[in-house]
């Protein structure tokens, strides 16, 4: 499967995405400056410290950049439905075309998407079928890269050994009440908010119903439940769930012989 670009014009989401990425830069910068390299060039703390937090920053921003710009699951202009799922598609009453059950019309992009879940203005794109499992994994490591930035934050203040290369005092006056208390802040901001919608999805993946779904209270009946492994695996196209991690990578669609629940 080649990797598509997807872009939105939708300057609210512009806007939204720029805040992200100027939290990512405000630690992905002054982290290692402050804190990281700082100890690390005093040995005070190892340097395998310091590549984790480089390396869950680039899995950060590499996951966002990914969900963001990949094709969520736009419909063609002229879909070619199976002669055996044709009771699977409906006429969508927006833009006048087929379109599998369980998609939606998105207003902010202008098209239908399959198995749409919600569109996210944090990343200026819709949530669908085909970067679901992105979106999950920039849920994940923003949560990882906050908690580590919360935890050296802390140690900056309660347990790193004092810098001998600079002055304490105008340390303390310059970067820590700012910058470093800045960080703290938006590290808090980002870990609650991102466990709480992370949780959200995978609990819709797991009960196989999307945001969309709940809201409008679509759902008709339940079917059997699968396990966690295969709803999972479904979302995020294989079953290796080392592969599960890695955004550097396209997603094949993986069809499970399970019926769903049905949906209207």
């Amino acid at each position: 499967m080649k990797l598509r670009l997807h872009f939105v014009v939708d300057p609210m989401g512009w806007f939204c995405i720029s805040m992200v990425l100027f939290v990512w830069l405000y630690n992905s910068f002054f982290i290692p400056k402050l804190v990281l390299l700082p100890h690390y060039a005093e040995g005070h703390i190892p340097a395998s410290l310091v590549v984790c937090y480089y390396l869950a920053s680039l899995l950060c921003v590499s996951a966002l950049f990914r969900a963001s710009t990949a094709d969520p699951g736009k419909l063609a202009q002229d879909p070619k439905i199976p002669l055996g799922e044709r009771d699977n598609w409906e006429m969508c009453n927006k833009c006048n075309m087929m379109r599998p059950k369980r998609s939606h019309h998105c207003s902010r992009c202008g098209h239908c998407v399959r198995r749409m879940d919600h569109h996210c203005p944090w990343i200026n794109n819709c949530v669908g079928e085909d970067n679901h499992w992105l979106f999950l994994q920039l849920c994940f490591y923003t949560q990882v890269l906050s908690l580590y930035t919360l935890v050296l934050d802390f140690c900056q203040y309660y347990y790193f050994q004092p810098l001998s290369s600079v002055d304490r005092a105008e340390f303390a006056v310059r970067h820590e009440l700012a910058l470093l208390r800045g960080s703290c802040f938006m590290g808090l901001i980002m870990f609650g908010g991102m466990g709480s919608l992370f949780y959200t999805q995978v609990k819709g993946i797991l009960t196989d119903t999307t945001t969309i779904e709940k809201m409008s209270h679509l759902l008709e009946d339940i079917g059997p439940r699968r396990s966690w492994q295969q709803a999972m695996a479904e979302v995020f196209g294989t079953r290796w769930k080392i592969l599960w991690f890695l955004p550097f990578r396209s997603r094949q669609p993986l069809r499970l012989n399970l019926t769903s629940r049905a949906h209207v």
